[in-house]
């Protein structure tokens, strides 16, 4: 009904006690149907020549920034050669070769710019400043300095916003936005959101968790590719939603079955309700025995009454916990 997978109940006790939730954007908050809509030089080569390289880098990986690079470059006919080396693939970062005895890398700013200490060409930072912040951005250098950067539109799911609000109310007092864009495009689309300061760039997705974790908060983290599977791993509940990558729907510990974010508000209330008719089938069961206890004790009741009071109201509350948790 709900299309839902959970594996088991210990995890619906954990969405219902959970106080943070971390999206991943890409796939999550956004359609995960990216597409390069333009390819900024900053070397003076043609943008045709750094995208076919960019895909030539990028189509050994199962992302969907990287599909989008790749498919980019078979719309415009951009056949290419392996022309590198082997690639590293930094989990979270992006992808480090080496191409005609140069080295060149692709992925996030933290990645390009902090990690790998590439620069910006001398009188380029004008146009680098004017970069779209609407878009998310792939960054690629060679030798240390940025060749081109590939603007990537992601549009956002429409009911990210009502979701994220829904799940506010519910109870959810910080919500999280985890992405590799810069700055700048994480605060414009965290704005869109709804997300307001709780963004979160340049950092791997479970140091933050383990983190927060450590504070005393409980963790939810949604995501869907490769890259979310630690955070899946790290948080007090993992959610994978039903077209990511395998790997992360085989480490979550829920899976979302429809391409529909609130079923992510419905998982909480679902749990909210479990945890609530658990808590009141407890009460009513001590309450309602000890009560027999001591009518027995005072002689009020016989133990075969008492015996089938206890039976009855057993089967009541059994066929109680049976009523669909929503109703």
């Amino acid at each position: 009904m709900y299309k839902i997978t959970v594996k088991g109940g210990k995890y619906l006790e954990a969405v219902a006690e959970a106080d943070t939730i971390v999206f991943d954007k890409t796939g999550t908050l956004t359609k995960a149907k990216p597409t390069v809509v333009d390819v900024v030089s900053f070397n003076g080569a043609q943008p045709d020549e750094l995208l076919c390289i960019a895909a030539c880098l990028e189509e050994h990986f199962p992302h969907s920034m990287a599909k989008a690079v790749v498919d980019a470059a078979q719309q415009k006919n951009l056949a290419h050669e392996e022309m590198h080396t082997k690639v590293e693939y930094i989990v979270a970062h992006g992808i480090s070769t080496t191409i005609d005895g140069k080295r060149a890398v692709i992925g996030s700013s933290h990645f390009v710019f902090e990690d790998e200490n590439c620069t910006i060409p001398e009188g380029k930072q004008e146009l680098f400043d004017s970069l779209p912040k609407e878009y998310s951005h792939l960054y690629l250098a060679i030798e240390g300095k940025l060749a081109g950067v590939i603007c990537i539109e992601d549009p956002l799911r429409e009911e990210a916003e009502a979701v994220v609000n829904s799940l506010k109310c519910a109870g959810i007092t910080k919500v999280v936005m985890m992405t590799g864009d810069s700055e700048r495009t994480a605060a414009a689309i965290a704005k869109r959101v709804g997300v307001d300061v709780n963004y979160y760039t340049f950092i791997i997705i479970a140091v933050f968790i383990e983190k927060e974790k450590a504070a005393g908060r409980k963790v939810i983290m949604i995501g869907d590719g490769i890259n979310d599977s630690p955070a899946l791993s790290a948080a007090n509940v993992g959610i994978a939603i039903s077209d990511g990558a395998e790997i992360a729907r085989e480490i979550a510990d829920i899976t979302v079955g429809s391409d529909d974010l609130y079923q992510i508000v419905t998982l909480k209330l679902l749990s909210d309700s479990l945890m609530k008719r658990i808590r009141g089938n407890y009460r009513f069961i001590v309450s309602f025995n000890l009560g027999l206890i001591l009518c027995g004790v005072a002689g009020i009741l016989q133990p075969t009454t008492s015996a089938l009071l206890h039976n009855t109201s057993t089967l009541l509350i059994s066929l109680k916990s049976m009523q669909n948790l929503l109703d």
